[in-house]
């Protein structure tokens, strides 16, 4: 490890080590927010028994399953509608508008029509993921393709490339920054949709981390509320810095904007 990677990790260590122990000094020893708010050590203690006898790996497991399929659903489905609207009028007049209008609906509000026409189901779940995820896949592949420089296309038609052949290998790697800031940002909304659906939706088909949070809020156990929203932020974290940040870094990298 580089001696300024291990210079930065410390320090971001050392910054959330300070922030926990000052809250475990105001709960504990001075008293404060002593009803409103566990202190760390509460918490810790809840997520040890969690994992222990297995209702958090349980849980982490169903909710990773219904965002995984979800997502992949979402990027099959927006990769391609989006190649379409910046290729075809027609689409972007139509599904392009749908998008960005659909963009602005924050997730929560899929829901409801969820329920309503699948009920109590996985289906229901996997509706709200993929809505979440769909349209701003749309978006950013349609502003990816639409901001290729011309001389891209120019010099793969000179040099024989036409049809599938230039959108594969020529318009595809093109606009794939666009496209990877938009998986990123799908991502971030087909896992809140997620924890919104198992919040509101109960089925015994697996408990996951959303249903664990609102039966937290049910028993008023604090505890548990804190634990799983830590829960919820480290997985977002670990799948930032295992997935998207090396890609990103890889594709800075091979675009020379950085060594």
């Amino acid at each position: 490890m580089k001696k300024e990677n291990f210079i930065r990790i410390s320090s971001s260590i050392g910054a959330f080590a300070v922030v926990i122990i000052l809250w475990q000094i105001c709960v504990k020893e001075l008293g404060f927010f002593k009803h409103t708010l566990p202190a760390p050590s509460d918490v810790a203690v809840y997520l040890w028994n969690a994992i222990f006898d297995a209702t958090l790996p349980k849980a982490i497991w169903v909710t990773i399953k219904r965002l995984l399929l979800g997502y992949a659903i979402g990027l099959c489905v927006g990769i391609p509608t989006g190649m379409l609207c910046a290729r075809f009028r027609v689409f972007n007049d139509t599904i392009g508008i749908l998008a960005l209008g659909l963009q602005a609906l924050p997730s929560v509000c899929w829901v409801p029509l969820a329920i309503m026409w699948f009920g109590q189901t996985e289906f229901a779940m996997l509706f709200v993921v993929v809505m979440g995820t769909v349209w701003s896949m749309i978006l950013a592949t349609v502003h990816g393709v639409k901001n290729i420089p011309p001389i891209y296309l120019r010099a793969a038609s000179t040099m024989g490339s036409k049809g599938m052949h230039t959108w594969l290998y020529v318009v595809l790697p093109a606009s794939f920054p666009s496209i990877l800031g938009g998986m990123k940002q799908g991502w971030a909304f087909a896992w809140r949709s997620l924890m919104a659906a198992e919040i509101y939706v109960t089925i015994l088909t697996g408990f996951g981390l959303g249903q664990l949070l609102h039966y937290g809020r049910e028993l008023l156990d604090m505890n548990q509320v804190i634990g799983i929203m830590f829960t919820v932020i480290l997985i977002g974290l670990l799948v930032d810095k295992a997935l998207f940040s090396p890609l990103e870094a890889r594709l800075r990298k091979k675009w020379g904007i950085s060594k």
